[in-house]
């Protein structure tokens, strides 16, 4: 059977933490102090985590003495969110994936439509679930001791050559260029003026790679030792737009939530798990290290989320700055501190 979205406790209460309105109608938490429950996206303040049950439907959450939350009305789940979790469980329990115009059809919706739906709603297209759930499956495989060709068959892999294929398109640049200083790799990059102050954007032909505010001598040098053997060229006219992109972003034009550019960068499995992470926290809101190693199904993972940050190449487009101390204190930051609390004002202000 194919694992569920949303399989235990931990995986649901991680929802919860980070408010997760494509677990919407896949389950309802109560709050034994109140005597309420919730669908996980409610916006109301986070309870004690040993205060919490859950719930598969609304009715056993009544059953059980629990009354519906008056501000997110756990009950009228919409109707859009319904089709969502219905696609989600197409994508979960269907191998291969269906494309597009099959989910559409299921649904009854233009492709096109369902794109835009569905990627409004989990930050993803329907794709891109597709390949995060298999390879997710993949993880607990090889976690439970089978064998690679045997995990990545039962994961939904159709061969060991998909598999490393989906790799790349998952990390962009490939590990073996990056460890020879990305030999052979063009990259572009350019400067700019921001409200953050100066900024350095670099791109491969795949994506940007590098997003960094600071001394743009100082930056240069730190790109040109990442990628000692790369050809580096400073061409602010083919990254003009990227460069409008992101002040745009920055003067909060368009209500984005996460700067949208594509990338080429390299990461871990673990640090590609927290970056992830980390695009999913709105706007104007933060995060503390525990909540996005509770988020991750890390919850020992404090001090490797603080690493996973501030390894991070891409300043916005990787939203890092939202993560702080538990107590509410900014914490640190690649590009300086007081630079991440005034792009965090920035982001509460809207």
């Amino acid at each position: 059977m194919v694992e569920q979205p949303y399989p235990d406790a931990e995986s649901q209460w991680a929802a919860v933490v980070n408010r997760d309105a494509a677990a919407d109608g896949q389950f309802f938490y109560a709050v034994k102090s109140t005597g309420v429950y919730c669908r996980p996206a409610c916006p109301a303040r986070r309870p004690n985590r040993a205060n919490v049950v859950f719930f598969t439907s609304p009715d056993l959450a009544e059953g059980a003495g629990f009354r519906p939350c008056l501000r997110c009305r756990p009950k009228d789940v919409s109707a859009q969110q319904r089709l969502v979790t219905q696609v989600q469980h197409l994508l979960d329990t269907i191998e291969p994936a269906p494309g597009l115009a099959a989910l559409g059809e299921a649904v009854g919706m233009s492709p096109q439509h369902l794109q835009r739906l569905f990627k409004r709603a989990t930050g993803l297209s329907p794709r891109e679930y597709a390949a995060g759930r298999r390879a997710e499956r993949l993880k607990v495989g090889l976690r439970q001791g089978a064998c690679v060709t045997t995990a990545l068959y039962d994961a939904g892999y159709g061969s060991v050559r998909a598999l490393y294929d989906q790799a790349h398109a998952h990390l962009g640049m490939s590990p073996g260029a990056y460890k020879r200083g990305g030999r052979g790799v063009a990259i572009r990059y350019t400067f700019g003026d921001t409200g953050l102050g100066r900024m350095l954007l670099a791109a491969t032909p795949r994506g940007v790679c590098a997003l960094r505010f600071g001394d743009p001598e100082a930056l240069l040098a730190e790109l040109r030792a990442e990628f000692p053997q790369a050809t580096l060229t400073e061409e602010p006219h083919a990254l003009a737009e990227s460069v409008a992109a992101v002040c745009a972003y920055l003067q909060g034009e368009g209500g984005q939530s996460a700067l949208d550019l594509p990338l080429d960068v390299t990461a871990t499995g673990f640090q590609q798990k927290v970056w992830n992470a980390l695009r999913t926290i709105p706007r104007g809101e933060t995060r503390s290290y525990k909540d996005v190693a509770e988020l991750i199904g890390e919850p020992r993972a404090v001090r490797a989320v603080a690493r996973a940050c501030a390894a991070n190449p891409v300043a916005l487009v990787v939203p890092c700055h939202r993560v702080v101390r538990a107590g509410g204190e900014p914490g640190g930051y690649r590009w300086g501190v007081e630079r991440k609390r005034r792009l965090l004002e920035q982001e509460k202000r809207g």
